[in-house]
């Protein structure tokens, strides 16, 4: 249980993780209340032609900058569409996404040396994390705890009574571009370790998990935070036994999100108990 963590590569994976723990758990529970998913899911992908920009311009150092200026941009362009009238939130989000990952595809379809490097960066590669990268990730976790806390009260507000939020003074707009751009660093932070694909799954699930066992907004960043640890830990143990001790190939990636998966369909039957209840 504890003997794989001595590995070098095994315990800074488990870092990462942890650290990814700690911003997933609560900036997870406002994409939830927000009903931010699929937004989250698109950031999640419109990161792709600047992860392939920053290949090209610095080589893999230039990869983590290459997806934050991307999904910075990501954050601007969807909070201005989500404020006209001309289309939906949803239909908005779908033409950037689309727009987005199609430069992305399109650049790395004229290369033919690097599919490899940006295949990891899809589907992660977890157990390569370096200390450079985990001082990385320390970094964005700092950045993105400091602006949560600065505007945690605003946003719950404007969560779950907009209308008031905007009565009381605060600027509807200013706002959604805040939690867009810390949705986007949870998205640059993450995306090294788990891929672009599966991302989306340590923002969404643990705080789905979550309410199903309460809904206090900080009961459910912690026990977010906390699914995330454990789904880390048991994912990577689960791959390390499969791997090494079976010969199955699995990746940690996968294996921690289908934990996380696990913990919300076990959970599931608490909210189908209460909703009963109610």
């Amino acid at each position: 249980m504890i003997a794989p963590f001595a590995v070098p590569f095994m315990a800074r994976a488990l870092a990462e993780l942890a650290l990814l723990a700690l911003v997933c758990g609560p900036v997870g529970v406002f994409v939830f209340v927000r009903r931010l998913s699929f937004v989250s899911d698109a950031l999640t992908h419109t990161v792709f032609p600047g992860v392939v920009i920053g290949f090209l311009a610095g080589g893999l150092d230039g990869l983590v900058l290459g997806a934050l200026v991307a999904a910075l941009v990501t954050a601007v362009v969807l909070t201005l569409l989500g404020r006209g009238r001309t289309l939906s939130d949803d239909a908005s989000t779908a033409v950037v996404l689309t727009a987005m990952f199609s430069v992305g595809v399109a650049l790395v379809s004229r290369q033919a040396t690097y599919t490899s490097d940006l295949t990891a960066f899809l589907f992660g590669r977890i157990l390569t994390v370096s200390p450079q990268q985990l001082a990385e990730t320390a970094a964005l976790a700092a950045v993105i705890l400091v602006m949560l806390a600065f505007a945690a009260r605003a946003l719950l507000f404007r969560a779950f009574d907009p209308a008031g939020a905007r009565a009381a003074g605060f600027r509807i707009g200013p706002l959604d571009l805040w939690l867009n751009v810390i949705v986007a660093l949870v998205v640059v932070a993450a995306v090294r370790a788990v891929g672009t694909i599966l991302v989306v799954a340590l923002l969404i699930v643990p705080a789905a998990a979550a309410r199903s066992v309460t809904r206090r907004p900080a009961a459910m960043a912690l026990v977010a935070s906390v699914l995330v640890v454990l789904s880390g830990y048991g994912g990577l143990l689960v791959s390390w036994i499969a791997s090494v001790d079976h010969g199955i190939a699995l990746t940690s990636a996968s294996a921690v999100v289908l934990l996380l998966v696990a913990f919300y369909l076990v959970l599931l039957p608490f909210a189908l108990r209460r909703e009963a209840v109610s």
